[in-house]
């Protein structure tokens, strides 16, 4: 029997074991597979505006998937591989030289890694079609997707997981050479000593984790006030949570066990022990997989929230099916053209055609609540509009909101991606320097419907008529040209012919356009965030089911003593499927909960729609799904661990 033939049989004598691991490398490699595939899809490169846009982003997904998969691979390796040091030490035991001995671990990773690689790129291959039509569906596109095999796709694989069959190999080369052959025979003797409960690293998680819960709610319309904020919530939480592991959940634990009547009921006394003793060593990973859970449940819902609001999205970015500035157009007989190319298009005939003349100056904003970064407050670009031009634009757009300022009154039409309310700007003043006389003008209240393309730093003003008239006396202004037509989501014909007309898409805005690349960027991260957080999750749950496998293995000797002392079997798997339910419950609800504190803060600075609980709900529910199926399958193998000897 050859040494290959040993490694063989070793991995089917511990296939139950091996089998959740190989599972999730199988669905690492496909989802890895898949993502690499559609770089190279053509029916996705028709479909696109620009499909670099896509390779760029599944390109940076690739990566991510990548880090993630080698730190899982690396620790699942860890726990196989310590798991097996008295088999190893008995190896050294007869004689078999450290060589052989780490050749032929090597052997049994190299076919573990070969099946996992032949199987997910199978699965992959097969699958890849359904997944790019997933896609062109999230992306609108009626382009049909054909079956395609990548070859390219096929070598990265191969390479970027021989890469990992390398490292996991090195692993445990360094496993063979570095420890003694007594301490291989003692692997699993660990002494385990009663966690002490600092009282202030407990009250300090919960300040920490308050303060980032306050910050949430706190408002803010500065770029500087957001990065406070969004620090202080990062650090708040990090550090809190794992204050949280460390201590506060230790001395709760604690603190159970002084309520006698339910510490004595049954075996509670041994699984509250069992958490006890234990959490301290597993505070890293529950604190990791608590803030991940968070950050993959917020990512997902903000995806979601993009493509659920990419209409809308586009709407106010581009209030106009087509906006260009007529005084420039008028120079090379754009003007002319342009017109009587929307007005030829008959299948989304013209609903409103407005002249909208507008003032583009600088003022000053030092006394003002919003100062846009990369500008001076002294030298801020805004334009200026008369009330007339708005309200018949709003008239156009169907807007309610009519404005009437007076004298040196004026409304803000509130920029977007901020959260400016009336309250906070109302009797801010506001300075423009016309000619040789300096004009302060004092804002009254904020306008929510804008009818200007959107343009950093985003800032229009709507004044009276009679102020608009006296400082275009000194000021230069321009009239853009605004054309609002039906069906603006269908006018891809148009839209492309006007912007090859003006020889520059930023001279020429149109709704299509801004639609399109919305549609396309929120397909595209919803599809992306959406398989990058099931992979979170298979590996997550991996990762605890070989943590709570090797709790099991340290606890044969003591669910044994309680059988002979005649505890029923039912208590036993009551037992432990109260400490799992623990271990994956408790940093699935502090990542959810965090999660939503975080949506609330993006929700604060109007990243996303307030209204994330249908995202929450949707990603949340995929979570609980798979994490209770990971909790099921972990019940069950603890427990026929500690029940094999019985």
């Amino acid at each position: 029997m050859t040494l290959f033939d040993v490694a063989k049989k070793n991995i089917q004598g511990n296939v139950k074991n091996y089998l959740i691991y190989l599972l999730s490398m199988i669905f690492s490699v496909m989802i890895y597979y898949i993502f690499v595939s559609l770089q190279y899809s053509q029916a996705i490169a028709e479909g696109l505006q620009s499909s670099e846009s896509l390779r760029a982003i599944l390109s940076q997904a690739s990566v991510i998937l990548i880090l993630f998969t080698a730190v899982f691979v690396w620790g699942s390796n860890a726990f196989f591989t310590r798991k097996r040091k008295k088999e190893v030490g008995l190896y050294a035991l007869l004689g078999m030289r450290r060589q052989t001995i780490a050749r032929m671990l090597f052997y049994e990773n190299l076919i573990m890694s070969l099946v996992a690689l032949i199987l997910g790129v199978f699965l992959g291959t097969l699958l890849s079609k359904l997944f790019t039509m997933i896609l062109l569906k999230l992306l609108d596109n009626p382009v049909r997707a054909g079956f395609e095999i990548h070859i390219e796709a096929i070598g990265q694989v191969t390479l970027v997981f021989a890469a990992l069959i390398l490292i996991t190999s090195m692993q445990g080369y360094r496993l063979i050479y570095k420890f003694k052959l007594v301490e291989l025979f003692q692997a699993e003797r660990k002494g385990e000593h009663a966690p002490r409960i600092s009282r202030l690293a407990a009250g300090l998680s919960v300040i920490l984790i308050t303060l980032g819960y306050w910050t949430a709610f706190k408002p803010v319309s500065t770029t500087q006030g957001i990065l406070v904020n969004f620090s202080i919530i990062f650090i708040g939480l990090g550090a809190g949570t794992y204050l949280l592991f460390r201590s506060l959940v230790i001395a709760l634990l604690q603190l159970s066990s002084h309520h006698k009547k339910r510490y004595y009921r049954g075996i509670n006394m041994i699984g509250t022990s069992q958490l006890l003793y234990r959490i301290r060593s597993n505070t890293v990973m529950l604190t990791t997989i608590a803030l991940l859970s968070s950050l993959t449940l917020c990512a997902v819902s903000v995806g979601y929230s993009f493509f659920y609001t990419q209409k809308q999205s586009a709407e106010q970015e581009r209030p106009f099916s087509y906006t260009y500035a007529a005084s420039a157009a008028s120079e090379n007989g754009l003007d002319a053209a342009a017109r009587q190319l929307i007005l030829s298009d008959a299948k989304h005939p013209v609903i409103a055609e407005i002249d909208l003349p507008a003032i583009a100056t600088d003022a000053d904003l030092t006394r003002f609540a919003y100062q846009p970064g990369n500008y001076e407050p002294n030298e801020v670009p805004v334009k200026l509009i008369s009330a007339s031009t708005y309200n018949q634009a709003a008239s156009a757009l169907g807007y309610k909101e009519r404005l009437q300022p007076t004298g040196r009154d004026v409304v803000l039409v509130r920029p977007l991606y901020t959260n400016l309310s009336a309250d906070e700007v109302q009797g801010n003043r506001i300075s423009i320097t016309a000619g040789n006389e300096q004009e302060s003008l004092e804002v009254t209240g904020v306008a929510e419907g804008r009818i200007l393309p959107w343009g950093y730093p985003d800032l229009c003003i709507v004044m009276s008529d009679g102020l608009f008239s006296q400082l275009s006396k000194s000021l230069e202004g321009s009239t853009y040209k605004a054309f609002k037509v039906r069906g603006q989501e269908t006018t891809k014909e148009t839209a492309t012919a006007l912007i090859k007309l003006s020889g520059d898409e930023s001279k020429m805005a149109t709704f299509y356009r801004q639609y399109r690349q919305n549609v396309e960027n929120a397909g595209i991260n919803v599809f992306t965030l959406g398989f990058l957080g099931l992979v979170f999750l298979a590996a997550t749950g991996s990762i605890i089911y070989f943590n709570q496998l090797t709790e099991a293995e340290a606890s044969k000797g003591s669910y044994s003593i309680l059988r002979k002392i005649g505890v029923s079997r039912k208590d036993i798997r009551r037992s432990v499927a109260k400490q799992v339910l623990f271990v994956f419950g408790l940093p699935l609800i502090v990542g959810l909960v965090h999660s939503i504190m975080m949506l609330k803060a993006l929700a604060g600075i109007n990243l996303i729609s307030g209204l994330f609980a249908v995202p929450i709900l949707l990603s949340g529910g995929a979570y609980l799904l798979i994490y209770l199926a990971y909790y099921a399958f972990t019940v069950k193998t603890y427990y026929r661990t500690v029940s094999a000897q019985q």
